[in-house]
């Protein structure tokens, strides 16, 4: 009988989202704000760059924008290159939410890489890594897109 790897994958990343969604809860944030913060701290980005490193499309950026500006962790200030855009800056509290996020996202991962023996954890991530930044860093474009399932909104 065959692998199937997209069950397997689409279970993983089901069930991680799940746990980070519940250890996240109790800062008011989701897994999806905890990535747009961190993916926006360096600064100077715009709305549509930071969608694309987000891997979001640009109607769910919008509304997790605004969620974070609701909830002071973001702004959207105009680019200083360009007249159009707007470039999309962490506040200090933004800044703070971040960081203890980042404890609990951290946590999240030590205790589910700690499933597989210590000498495979490495070498599970750098292969990961590998696959998703190599083979499939492009995926084919499809006639039909495929609907990625929604993050909970924030409360």
């Amino acid at each position: 009988m065959q692998l199937d790897l997209v069950l397997y994958l689409s279970q993983a990343s089901h069930a991680l989202t799940l746990e980070l969604t519940a250890a996240l809860a109790d800062l008011g944030i989701t897994p999806r704000h905890q990535c747009v913060l961190q993916k926006a701290l360096p600064g100077n980005l715009t709305q549509n760059r930071l969608a694309e490193l987000a891997a979001l499309d640009k109607t769910t950026m919008v509304v997790t924008v605004d969620e974070l500006e609701r909830a002071g962790y973001a702004e959207r200030r105009p680019s200083e290159t360009d007249r159009r855009a707007r470039v999309i800056t962490v506040t200090e509290a933004g800044e703070e939410i971040l960081a203890k996020g980042q404890q609990v996202v951290s946590r999240v991962y030590a205790d589910v890489l700690s499933e597989l023996p210590a000498a495979q954890r490495k070498s599970f991530v750098d292969a990961l890594v590998t696959l998703v930044e190599g083979r499939l860093a492009n995926p084919v474009t499809v006639g039909k897109p495929v609907r990625r399932p929604r993050a909970p909104k924030l409360a």
